[in-house]
């Protein structure tokens, strides 16, 4: 008998100084805790080529992070408003908004190079905005936006000043396109990746493909209903072209492992229809709400790179789903007496096949 997950079960204490608020320099001398089938082995990032299985598909997800976040003044009061733009609309820009007074439609919001935000209407918590410019979202949030770092991250630094100039270079990996220019947050996994890693796995021949999910806000959202299968997922766009689409069938058909850098991969890939109805031309591309929680019976990942996770997250139900909670809860107590250091900037997790 399966027994569901509650929101319990993805609790657990982490101490305040384990989570990291920085990335460490190099990137790839990050620690990487290696889950096998009824151990773990404390490694590092640089170890990673070598620890992939033979022959293995490595799949990494290549958005990047727009400088999502503003600050505007309201042209009524001058009173200020915190934004976060979440996407394209037809009328215009989503957002999300936080202001000290009461927002309402019609409302006028000046960014810091002169444009103009003007409320719409409401879409859920959130704002539909129509822009004075023409320009795309990502060509002026380049100009007055700021890196969307996780909240967590930004109680954690508390008086710790990090200019956003540094943030902006941190928080993008280097798979990252500058035309997939449209995530509010960081494919985390991939930030372990610097020149040399890329290097030394080049030198051992491993193959590399790449997808795209653009992730939204809602991967900060954690889980608030007691039974897990009543969460409520958010949506997010994934795009793969055909040349991915090849190298994955080829993977499958010689039975060779895929290993997926992060949970937003393993999203992508697991979205993916039956292999069979594949096209032979053009890619694929969707939007998903795919909920990873136990029981699930992956059909394309078979391992995963990963970052430690915040309690109640849907990411790690995803973890639990391949290797189990107990196996999960074993690991984090492990991490946590290991010091190793924790979320978005933090080490990171290699479950194996």
């Amino acid at each position: 008998m399966t027994v569901e997950l509650t929101i319990a079960d993805l609790e657990y204490d982490l101490p305040q100084e384990r989570i990291a608020t920085q990335p460490v320099s190099p990137r790839s001398s990050a620690k990487l805790l290696v889950v096998h089938k009824n151990s773990f082995e404390d490694c590092c990032m640089t170890d990673f080529p070598d620890l992939l299985p033979e022959n293995a598909l490595l799949v990494a997800n290549e958005t990047a992070v727009l400088p999502a976040r503003f600050t505007t003044v309201r042209k009524d009061s001058g009173g200020k408003v915190e934004g976060l733009f979440l996407e394209e609309h037809s009328q215009g820009w989503c957002v999300m908004l936080k202001s000290n007074g009461k927002l309402r439609s019609g409302i006028m919001l000046e960014l810091s190079n002169g444009m103009d935000l003007t409320l719409l209407e409401r879409n859920g918590a959130n704002w539909i905005c129509a822009c004075s410019s023409s320009h795309s979202p990502q060509d002026i949030l380049v100009e007055v936006g700021t890196t969307p770092i996780p909240p967590y991250i930004l109680r954690a630094r508390g008086e710790e000043h990090v200019p956003d100039a540094v943030d902006r270079e941190h928080y993008q990996t280097l798979f990252a396109k500058h035309e997939q220019c449209e995530s509010v947050a960081a494919p985390t996994a991939g930030l372990h990746f610097d020149e040399s890693l890329l290097s030394k796995m080049s030198s051992l021949g491993i193959e590399q493909v790449y997808v795209t999910l653009h992730v939204g806000a809602g991967t900060f959202k954690g889980i608030e209903t007691q039974e897990i299968k009543n969460h409520v997922m958010h949506h997010e766009r994934w795009a793969v072209s055909q040349k991915t689409l090849n190298a994955i069938g080829q993977a499958k058909k010689d039975n060779r492992p895929i290993i997926a850098v992060g949970t937003t991969t393993v999203r992508t890939l697991e979205s993916l229809p039956p292999l069979e109805s594949w096209p032979i031309d053009g890619g694929l591309s969707g939007s998903t709400d795919l909920m990873i929680a136990p029981p699930y019976d992956f059909r394309l990942v078979d391992g995963m790179l990963t970052n430690f996770h915040l309690p109640k997250s849907t990411l790690l139900t995803l973890v639990a789903a391949k290797i189990g909670i107990e196996q999960l809860h074993a690991a984090y107590k492990k991490a946590i007496a290991s010091e190793y250091r924790f979320y978005s900037y933090g080490d990171a997790m290699f479950i194996l096949p």
